[in-house]
């Protein structure tokens, strides 16, 4: 156990942090984007669900190629969203609320309307300015051919030509050239831009794409190898924990434990444990139970690998079931399949069909999973609208689409806005409340059926999932059991998880498909779904004390 200069536990161990989207949560000043007084005017909403952070979505100064995602400033505010000024009112107002500040940081690619890549074009080859990107000469004999055959997440070749010839990296979308680490200007921008931060008060960050930073100096060719991501030449390189060493030194500078939370996608527990040894990152998204389909047996063992691996270096575990990358997981429940990222989503020749999704089975095992993942130790993440019970929107006209993975992949993939769409707080239709009278519409349209999911129609009725998590959320606040801690599996029916947290605490998931007896019990705390005749129906959970 760590614990701070006060000699408390540091929040962040079992914090339960709620990711903003900023451009889809809500829209204060009516232009149909979401911005930073929108959320200022949610604090108490934020505040009354009980969570105890905001990761928001970069808010940085950008051309929006990526949804903020390609940093031009990393020191200003995106007018789009508000100003710095309106950025440190933001964390004042929610330190008030008892509600923590982590932005996004993206280190390992800017926009490529950034100070450092326009100098580093007009210094052309060679220059000390063009060795803060990944600048190589072309292959064949004109120079004419990419570097290498790296891919660009997005779709397409990860490199791009410029004017004089050169080709210069990118594993995102080409307005977001990859910074190059081997340079220690970069390691010293970095560092001031996380003091420019912290010295305003916020409270960490989420570092988008943590894995991505190192590349091989060699730039081989991806072989397609099975032994490749054992020695991957631009994923998690072991490079990348020297940087994040410094960035721990930083933040170990700050009272109040500064917190750092990786995105990090490694093959392994093993490897995603590397991030978090002392004098590392603090935690880290856990991928493998976001991905990990609805079967008993599965699940237990990415709890169990979880726990193993994180134990060995002091770490608490993190628990997600969505983000703004993936498809929500009310829809994803519902179709009972394998997990399916955006980008396998193809159409045309290679069509990956997906059933159409049974949402009230996605439903009852959201529920479910949201009390299975709100009991177990560590801390866990909430994205916005998953406590208001929203699945994805799958019918997005293809004119509105706007993440830059349908372009790049030829318009054959869909991409990421289904899991975007603007939040529904109020009302009868669209925009349900979503920014102030008479405003824009939203940048993404709403589905008509949301009337029943909006935050108003939820508050009254005691059975909406958005009282589930309040009320799932103020007893993890109010029981010794929950939080940071020790799990002890019990004996169950075949189907069924269930697991011991001292004191006298009992969390029963029922994946059997058939209703189960409850085990011996004091008092029912909480369950997602009534039970029948002291039977835990099927896909439901239920939180128990002894």
């Amino acid at each position: 156990m760590q614990h701070n200069r006060s000699g408390e536990r540091p929040w962040w161990r079992d914090a339960v942090i709620y990711q903003v989207y900023i451009r889809s949560f809500a829209d204060g000043d009516g232009d149909g984007v979401g911005d930073i007084e929108g959320i200022r005017s949610r604090l108490p909403y934020l505040r009354d669900l009980g969570v105890d952070a905001l990761w928001i979505n970069p808010w940085y100064r950008s051309p929006q190629a990526d949804a903020g995602y390609d940093v031009a400033d990393f020191r200003d505010i995106d007018p789009l969203f508000g100003t710095l000024a309106d950025a440190e009112k933001l964390i004042a107002d929610a330190h008030e609320h008892g509600l923590r500040i982590i932005p996004d940081i993206v280190p390992n690619h800017t926009s490529d309307q950034h100070r450092w890549f326009r100098d580093a074009l007009a210094a052309g080859p060679g220059a000390p300015e063009r060795h803060r990107y990944v600048f190589r000469p072309g292959r064949g004999a004109d120079g004419a051919e990419p570097p290498n055959n790296w891919r660009s997440v997005f779709g397409g070749p990860a490199w791009t030509r410029v004017a004089d010839g050169e080709w210069y990296l990118h594993l995102f979308a080409p307005e977001q050239p990859d910074l190059n680490w081997a340079n220690p200007e970069v390691h010293d921008e970095f560092a001031e831009v996380l003091r420019f931060w912290f010295d305003r008060g916020v409270d960490g960050f989420r570092i988008d794409v943590a894995h991505g930073l190192a590349k091989d100096p060699a730039l081989p060719d991806l072989t397609g190898s099975p032994q490749e991501h054992l020695a991957h030449p631009h994923w998690d390189r072991d490079e990348v924990h020297e940087i994040y060493r410094r960035w721990r030194a930083i933040a170990d500078e700050y009272p109040g434990d500064r917190k750092f939370v990786a995105e990090a996608w490694a093959p392994s527990p093993e490897r995603l444990a590397r991030y978090l040894r002392p004098g590392g990152l603090h935690t880290a998204f856990n991928f493998d139970f976001l991905k990990c389909p609805w079967e008993p047996e599965r699940m237990r063992e990415v709890i169990d690998s979880t726990a193993a691996s994180l134990s060995a270096v002091g770490a608490p575990p993190t628990w997600v079931l969505s983000n703004h990358d993936v498809t929500r997981h009310v829809t994803r429940y519902g179709r009972d399949a394998e997990w399916v990222p955006h980008d396998r989503r193809r159409l045309g020749e290679d069509e990956l069909v997906l059933a159409e999704p049974d949402l009230d089975l996605g439903a009852r095992r959201a529920r479910a999973a949201a009390l299975l993942m709100l009991a177990l130790p560590g801390g866990a993440y909430v994205y916005q609208g998953e406590e208001l019970g929203l699945p994805e929107v799958e019918d997005l006209p293809e004119e509105l689409l706007q993440d830059p993975i349908w372009e790049r992949s030829g318009r054959t993939e869909r991409g990421r806005d289904g899991c975007r769409v603007p939040l529904p707080w109020s009302g009868d239709g669209p925009p349900f409340g979503f920014g102030p009278p008479d405003s824009a519409a939203p940048w993404l349209p709403q589905p008509a059926e949301w009337r029943d999911r909006t935050a108003e129609a939820q508050e009254a009725d005691p059975a909406s999932m958005l009282e589930l998590y309040r009320t799932a959320l103020r007893l993890r606040r109010e029981l010794d059991a929950l939080g940071e801690g020790e799990m002890r599996w019990l004996d169950a029916p075949e189907g069924v998880l269930a697991f011991h947290r001292d004191p006298g605490f009992t969390c029963v998931v029922n994946m059997s498909g058939t209703p189960q007896p409850l085990p011996e019990h004091e008092r029912v705390l909480l369950t997602s779904a009534d039970p029948d005749g002291g039977l835990l129906p099927p896909d439901a959970a239920a939180w128990l004390a002894d």
